[in-house]
């Protein structure tokens, strides 16, 4: 969903001032079909959720460059729902191999995963740096820096107006969103005296850009092309499966194999246990799904079985069923008639999979 930039220019080969503006994909698969003969990129301007497993499952290899950990995880959980297992035996021609390659600043790395054999996106979350957070009493009542003034607009005073209509949450690729978060973020600046606010800034702080350097960028795409064709042409072993490249200081590179955890939400298909007292609220847990390291969600929607009948507990995206779910946060596990063994199924912006959960009451 990316539109080149200005910025975008002194960092790659394959897109010019003309083409400020234009959706990226467009114009590189325009360059390099014209580069080279025979040739046939076809670009697809929209967002990877919008598109179902029948697209991902023509591929042969996946190879990602993706300016988020969420939709790293979300094309990770698709992979895995391609797979198929027989008695329990994963079907290996299922498998679609994911290569990943990532940068911050002068720093690097790239990835070989084999679904349901390596280890995958989610094996790993805790290598993944934190986000910036911002305390919200900074945000709301004293703001000292223009990024505070931004988080305020987008924390607080989108989900009050709504300026999109009801329940559109922020899109960092949608330029429409961006302007009027730049906007707002004026206004409130300038009640505090505070200045430095510029669309740029405004993308980066909501879309949590980090600057980029060309030659790391150049490096790991030379790795993640480099083990395409290893694995396309099977001329030699590929990387295993974890490649880490800081230019920082010099130049230095290591390679470790990431180990898979037998417990990963993701590709172990295994129900996964939450230890709770039944005196233990909703909001409890809710807020170990989002803050515990193996888990990371973002906005969790959990549902049960009660009585027979499927029940939403909470749901967070749609404004109306939140309203109307809300009060169960604040309710204990025992009062909304969960039991012990109880089978939670939860899904999340971060994979297109629901995730099975089995609640363990602790005594």
């Amino acid at each position: 969903m990316d539109r080149i930039d200005v910025s975008n220019l002194n960092r790659q080969f394959l897109f010019r001032p003309k083409d400020v503006g234009r959706p990226k994909a467009d114009v590189a698969a325009e360059y390099i079909n014209s580069r080279i003969p025979g040739c046939e990129v076809v670009p697809h301007f929209k967002k990877i959720q919008d598109l179902d497993e029948s697209f991902y499952r023509q591929f042969h290899i996946i190879v990602c460059g993706l300016d988020s950990i969420i939709a790293r995880r979300w094309i990770n959980g698709m992979l895995m729902s391609l797979l198929n297992y027989e008695d329990g035996v994963l079907d290996t021609s299922s498998i679609i191999p994911l290569i990943d390659g990532g940068t911050e600043g002068f720093k690097g790395n790239a990835r070989v995963i084999l679904p349901g054999m390596t280890a995958c996106i989610d094996c790993t979350l805790e290598l993944y740096p934190p986000q910036i957070n911002f305390p919200m009493c900074t945000i709301a009542t004293m703001p000292r820096l223009p990024e505070h003034c931004i988080e305020y607009v987008r924390i607080l005073q989108w989900p009050k107006e709504q300026p999109f209509g009801e329940g559109v949450e922020v899109d960092g690729d949608e330029p429409s969103h961006i302007q009027w978060i730049y906007e707002k973020s004026l206004e409130r600046a300038a009640q505090f005296s505070i200045v430095g606010i510029t669309y740029r800034l405004t993308q980066g702080v909501v879309k949590r850009i980090i600057p980029a350097v060309a030659s790391t960028n150049a490096v790991i795409a030379a790795v993640c092309a480099t083990e395409v064709f290893k694995i396309a042409s099977s001329a030699y072993i590929p990387l295993n499966n974890y490649l880490v490249f800081n230019d920082v200081d010099g130049l230095y590179t290591y390679t470790f194999e990431a180990e898979r955890k037998e417990n990963c939400p993701a590709c172990s298909q295994l129900p996964q246990d939450l230890q709770f007292p039944s005196s233990a609220k909703l909001q409890e847990v809710l807020d170990y799904l989002t803050n515990h390291a193996s888990f990371q969600m973002k906005s969790p929607a959990i549902t049960a079985t009660l009585d027979g009948k499927n029940r939403t507990l909470y749901l967070q995206t749609v404004t109306s069923i939140e309203e109307k779910t809300r009060p169960n946060l604040t309710k204990t596990l025992k009062e909304l008639g969960l039991v012990h063994g109880q089978e939670l199924a939860v899904s999340d912006v971060t994979t297109p999979q629901t995730l099975l959960f089995k609640l363990q009451f602790l005594s």
